[in-house]
């Protein structure tokens, strides 16, 4: 109330007027759509600006390319890249460390298609402007020489590669021993290569992937095979019984040596080595077997005998032994029963007996030969006395009497040497070599292997007769019937005998055909001084010789021809 008692005058605030709903609608989309419109012009001013350009925060070998036009940034990345490109390429690997020449491996940066690589721009505007603020290293684009690229790496590899160790148990004495097993590694070359071909511009030193190889085995492998295997096999000395009073006994440290692991199928697996078993076993049991004899001769008897057959009796190894692992690991007794077979003889008493007396077989006699000659020809004759050839096996002359040198006791004596006489040390011995032919010849044995002289030596029978020389001309033949035969000699002064021993099996007769086509000698002429032997010189001749073998328990008759061609002994004229 005012002083003079009237009243204060109340004016009422007047509000403005309420806008109406659609227009309230508008003004708020307005106040929305500003902004984003504002955004949207420039993702778009920013989209254009940059659409021939390389997306932003792209780096190629460390060199920022990002945001400039494509042309610009091929050539910034020449300037700064190519003085690297020489520069040996430093990598790692394991614990190794390894330089590789871009040169040799061919390596060389492709910059079109380097810049290319970075992409186009993102449209993602999240995307566009984390760009702002991050960096993307896409590499190089490089080309190469695989080959030689793939060879510098595996010659890395070479330096790191380690296989895997499996797990195994082996033994120290009867004790078993962990072995437990290991990872290896190999470098990845196909990785490596691509990795270098990507960062070797940057010139920074390059990690090489390695790959660790995994074992197939475990520790709790290897010590499964220790608790099940290994430390029962060992715990105890295995019996093996005869079936008589033979018992062997196979102490621990032959089952510890017979004993290995190996891995199959990524499993430890134990093999236990049963001759290993067996041949501690042998001479325990040897009392129970009875050996397998055939009949034979004895030739160590004078006169030599027969020796009858013998059925045997032996313990099948590989039957006995065939549960041994079970019995090794198993709770129950350690012991195994040797199994038996009978082996009867496959050549019989009955068989020798059918066969005849023992006797000689084929014998032949040689003579005339020169002092010199007799001495060769005795220590040969000598070396092969009394030798026995078992059958099915083939002799040699010269497996039985080389070396024929000084040091053997061989001397200097006549040979024929290019067609003439000469002389050289163990000449002569081609008369044995004549002479056990013919022997072999006349008692049926197989005819393996022998050489005629070049021209014919009266003393021989043409077309039968046999030389040697060195290791390259031999004398053989095989035993191809059942029982064995002994090679007896005897030498005098002026003659040699062979004689072979055994059981005969065949009547043996020989024949020649008459002597032809005739060839004229030539004449030597050695000159004055020159080691020379004067001849007189003989034709040439060819000559077939026959052998008919008449089989004395079938009847059975077979022949053999051989044709030889002698060459005319050429007439020698000395100090011409």
């Amino acid at each position: 109330m005012r002083a003079d008692g009237a009243q204060p005058q109340v004016i009422a605030a007047t509000a403005p007027p309420e806008l109406p709903k659609s227009r309230r609608r508008q003004l708020l989309l307005a106040l929305i759509a500003t902004p984003i419109a504002l955004l949207v012009a420039a993702y778009l001013g920013d989209l254009l600006y940059s659409k021939d350009r390389v997306p932003r925060g792209v780096t190629a070998a460390g060199v920022p390319i990002g945001g400039m036009a494509l042309t610009v940034a091929e050539e910034r990345l020449r300037t700064e890249v190519s003085p690297r490109v020489t520069r040996p390429i430093a990598v790692t690997f394991a614990d190794e460390r390894a330089e590789i020449d871009p040169t040799s491996a061919g390596l060389a940066v492709d910059w079109t298609a380097t810049v290319d690589q970075s992409g186009t721009q993102p449209l993602n505007p999240i995307t566009r402007l984390s760009s702002l603020f991050t960096t993307r290293e896409i590499g190089v684009v490089s080309t190469a020489d695989d080959t030689a690229l793939t060879a510098a790496l595996e010659d890395m590899d070479a330096k790191v590669a380690e296989d895997p160790v499996e797990g195994t148990v082996r033994f120290d004495g009867t004790t078993p021993v962990t072995v437990n097993p290991e990872a290896g590694r190999r470098l990845d070359v196909d990785a490596s290569a691509e990795l270098v071909k990507r960062d070797w511009a940057a010139g920074d030193t390059i990690d090489l992937p390695v790959n660790e190889l995994q074992p197939s085995t475990t520790a709790s492998d290897v010590q499964a095979a220790i608790d099940d295997i290994a430390t029962p096999a060992v715990s105890a000395p295995l019996r093996i019984s005869s079936d008589g009073d033979s018992v062997a006994i196979i102490d621990e440290d032959v089952i510890a040596a017979a004993l290995t692991f190996d891995i199959e199928n990524g499993d430890i697996v134990a093999t236990v080595d049963e001759n290993v078993i067996a041949d501690a076993a042998r001479p325990q049991l040897a009392a129970s077997e009875i050996p397998l004899r055939d009949a034979t001769i004895d030739f160590a008897v004078s006169p030599p005998a027969k020796v009858p057959s013998q059925d045997g009796r032996r313990i099948d190894y590989d039957a006995t032994l065939g549960d041994l692992l079970d019995v090794l690991t198993g709770t129950t007794d350690r012991e195994i029963a040797a199994v038996y077979v009978d082996e009867p003889a496959t050549f019989t008493t009955e068989d020798i007996d059918a066969l005849g007396p023992v006797q000689v077989i084929g014998e032949f006699q040689t003579s005339g030969f020169a002092g010199d000659s007799g001495v060769n020809i005795k220590r040969a004759a000598g070396a092969i006395d009394g030798i026995v050839v078992a059958p099915g096996e083939t002799f040699s002359l010269n497996g039985a009497t080389n070396p024929r040198t000084a040091a053997n006791g061989y001397i200097e004596a006549g040979i024929i040497l290019n067609g003439r006489p000469d002389s050289g040390v163990g000449g002569g011995v081609s008369q044995v070599a004549t002479t056990l032919f013919n022997a072999a010849y006349f008692a049926g044995m197989e005819l393996v292997e022998h050489q005629e002289h070049s021209y014919h030596i009266s003393r021989y029978p043409a077309g039968r007769e046999a030389t040697v020389y060195g290791d390259a001309i031999d004398v053989k033949f095989r035993n191809d019937g059942p029982t064995p035969v002994q090679i007896q000699t005897t030498w005098t002064s002026g003659s040699v005998s062979v004689q072979l021993v055994g059981i005969k099996r065949y009547e043996v007769s020989s024949a020649q055909s008459p002597r032809s086509a005739p060839t004229s000698p030539r004449t030597i002429t050695i000159p004055d001084g020159e080691s020379c032997s004067a001849s007189g010189g003989a034709p040439g001749f060819t000559i077939t010789d026959t052998r008919t073998l008449r089989d004395i328990v079938t009847g059975e008759t077979r022949t053999e021809s051989h044709t030889v061609r002698y060459d005319p002994i050429p007439k020698v004229v000395c100090g011409g």
